[in-house]
Formats: structure tokens, sequence, C-alpha cells
């Protein structure tokens, strides 16, 4: 690895993402960009109205550190709605910059340098880098890919690697549900075993739960601060961005116990200190609308995976469809002889017009060979544009 002069070394090789140089490509080719998980079209009138109307008045100025007291009551009302758990708005909530920056403070505030955290892999990107910064060691459990093409089939893991993660050195277990990238939703049974071994280890649980409300085919999300005895050790990472279609305006938060949330709130201060002033009463807008809000958001996107899915297939792309997300995962070792998807993302705007993103990016070292022929493809786009992504997929087969 070459390394980058004057990086501190727990940040050697988190260098450019591969998400800024397959969004350059895309710009540079003029390429349909199903690499990066935005959603193309506006969030509802009911949010951005209130985000409109707010700018131009006070809210443009700095709110309140632990962020506006409505859209910490909105919060805390929004997860007992859904998830029946009971936070205090005053205390348990901290509102952040998105869900990356809670993710980053709750490492920054939660491990000491050389303490452990378990991940379950392949893993969003900020978390390696997060755990870096806070001089932590990540300990990742694979997640072994169920075969292509087979419908209702999901990723998995080996209880016995989740165990054999947990050392003594280990502080904190890191769970993401429903996972970015695979779209997998964690259940029940796999969620009591995590309950287990982090009773079991007097560990701290933080779940990024920020695809909460985007789960397909009856899959259902359950949070694990929600399980025995999980509640007063987890910390609940959400955000508005996904949920809303307003990834930009990067309005995230953080549930749990008041002592766990003071402490993040003390890293966190120190990194943005607060953000987003007039889309907060936005989001507070959008967390207090009717399920059928929610229930159709799911419904709608569920829709445009199996547009994606079925023309992936049809172009010789055999595909992982997911449980919940943005994100279906293709195995390109039939159209890519070598079984290398980062070079095939790179070919492919020439050979279709289409971006995606390599998978491999998302396993550490150790087990880079476990997704190295894997490749996401985004859905979370307009109809036409899924239309047309298809449309020269299936040119490049033909």
């Amino acid at each position: 690895m070459t390394r980058e002069p004057y990086l501190a070394e727990r940040l050697q090789g988190f260098g450019t993402t591969v998400f800024a140089e397959m969004s350059a490509l895309a710009v540079a080719t003029g390429s349909i960009n199903l690499g990066q998980g935005f959603p193309d079209a506006p969030g509802p009138a009911e949010v951005l109205d209130v985000a409109r109307a707010a700018i131009g008045t006070m809210a443009d100025q700095y709110p309140p550190g632990p962020g506006t007291p409505e859209l910490r009551t909105a919060i805390a009302a929004h997860v007992a709605r859904f998830r029946g758990l009971a936070y205090d708005a005053d205390t348990e909530v901290l509102v952040t910059a998105g869900a990356t920056e809670a993710l980053s403070a709750a490492m920054l505030a939660l491990v000491e340098p050389g303490d452990e955290v378990v991940v379950f892999e392949p893993v969003y990107d900020s978390y390696a880098a997060a755990v870096a910064m806070a001089g932590g060691v990540l300990r990742p459990v694979p997640l072994t890919p169920p075969p292509a093409d087979t419908d209702g089939a999901v990723w998995t893991f080996d209880p016995a690697d989740l165990r054999a993660a947990v050392t003594p050195r280990t502080k904190l277990l890191l769970l993401n549900t429903p996972h970015n990238p695979t779209g997998k939703v964690f259940s029940r049974a796999e969620l009591d075993l995590v309950a287990e071994v982090v009773l079991a280890a007097g560990l701290l649980l933080v779940t990024d739960e920020v695809y909460e409300h985007l789960v397909f085919d009856g899959a259902a999300h359950v949070s694990p601060a929600t399980l025995p005895g999980l509640r007063d050790r987890t910390l609940v990472v959400g955000s508005g961005g996904k949920t809303f279609s307003t990834t930009g305006w990067k309005v995230g938060w953080a549930c749990g116990p008041a002592p766990l949330v003071a402490a993040v709130r003390t890293a966190k201060q120190f990194l943005t200190y607060v953000n987003a002033g007039p889309f907060q009463p936005a989001v507070a807008a959008g967390l207090a609308l009717p399920d059928a809000y929610f229930t159709g958001i799911a419904r709608d996107l569920q829709r445009r995976r199996d547009v994606l899915v079925a023309g992936l297939r049809a172009a010789g792309l055999p595909t992982i469809s997911p449980e919940a997300t943005y994100f279906a995962t293709v195995d390109v070792r039939g159209v890519q002889p070598d079984g290398d998807g980062l070079a095939f993302c790179r070919a492919l705007p020439e050979r279709a017009g289409v971006v995606a993103v390599p998978a491999g990016v998302f396993w550490t070292a150790g087990h880079a060979h476990l997704g190295r022929h894997l490749v996401r493809f985004a859905f979370c786009k307009r109809d036409e544009v899924l239309d047309e992504a298809v449309d020269r997929l299936g040119r490049m087969s033909a």
C-alpha cells in the first residue's frame, strides 16, 4: 500500500472512496449512476414545504446543541410509535449531522485506543474509518451471500464466527440492520444471538437503523434495543435522509439511555456542534406523517427493486434480491471471467453506459476475496432512469 504523505497512520488506506471514483466516471461518460445510493426525485411536499417556510427565519441560526426540542420530541414519538421504545426527548435523544456523524461521535466517545469493535461485513465504509479515528480495532464477522437468482434466500453468518470475534478487548458491537450493502434484514433469531453475545460479554451495542422503513416482501425490521436486557446498553442511530429522500440535508439522530447519549453528545459537540437549522422542523413534520406514507415508500421502492433485479437477470447478471434498502448485489463472474468486480465497474460505463459500485470495497483486507466478484447496483431512481438503465444493460448482453 502506498503511504499518503502527512496522513496519520490510523487513517492510512482510507483514501478517496470508490463512490467518488464511480460518480466521477458517471459524469465523465454520461452514464446512468446506479452506484451511489441517493434518490433522484424530491421528497414529500409536507416535508419540503416546512423547510422552505423555515428558511429566512430564526431557524437559519444555530439550533440548540442537542437539536431543536421540536425535532427531539418528534423522534421520541416516532420511535415509540414504530418500535414501542420510550425515550426522554430531553436526555435520551440527540440530533446529529446525519447518521454518519452519530456513528463517528459514538466511536470517538465510547472506544478507547486498542478497544475492539465487532462488525458484520461487508460493512459500510465509514464504519472502519470511524473506528480507526477512535484508535479502535475492527473485528469483522463475515456474512455469506446466498446463491444468486434464488428468490427468498438471505445472507447468513456462522454463530461460531460471531462468538469467536469477541475477546477480552472487545468494547462494543456495531450492527447495521437493515444492512447496507447487502439488503439483509437480521432475523429475530439472529438478533437473539447478538443479544446473547452482547450480554454475556458486557458489551455496548450501537445499531444503525437508517433503512428501518425500507423493508420488503413481508420482512420485519426489529430494533435490537427492544430485546430483553438491551435497551440500557444500546445506542440506536436513525436518519431522515433515506426515509424522506433528503440525503443532502444530513439530519440524523441517536437514541439511548441518558448516560450513553451524554457521552456521545460530548464528542458530537466538538464535531459539527449543530447543523441543518431549517431542516430540523421539516424532518419533525415528516416523522409525524401517517402510517400510509411509510408503508407506501416501501411498496414503491420494492417495485423499483423488482424492475432492476429483473433487468439485471435478463442481462445475464445473476442477482441477489435484497430484503430491504436501496441496493441489489450482482455476481459478475458470468460476464467477467476473472471475477474482478472493480474491473467490471470501471469498464461498465463504456460497455453499457451504467455505473455501479464494486462490493469488494465493503470487506476488510482479510476477507476481500469473499466480495471480489460482487457488484452493487442502486434502484432508488425514477422509473424512466431505471427503465433506461435496464435497456442499456440488456443491450450489453445482446
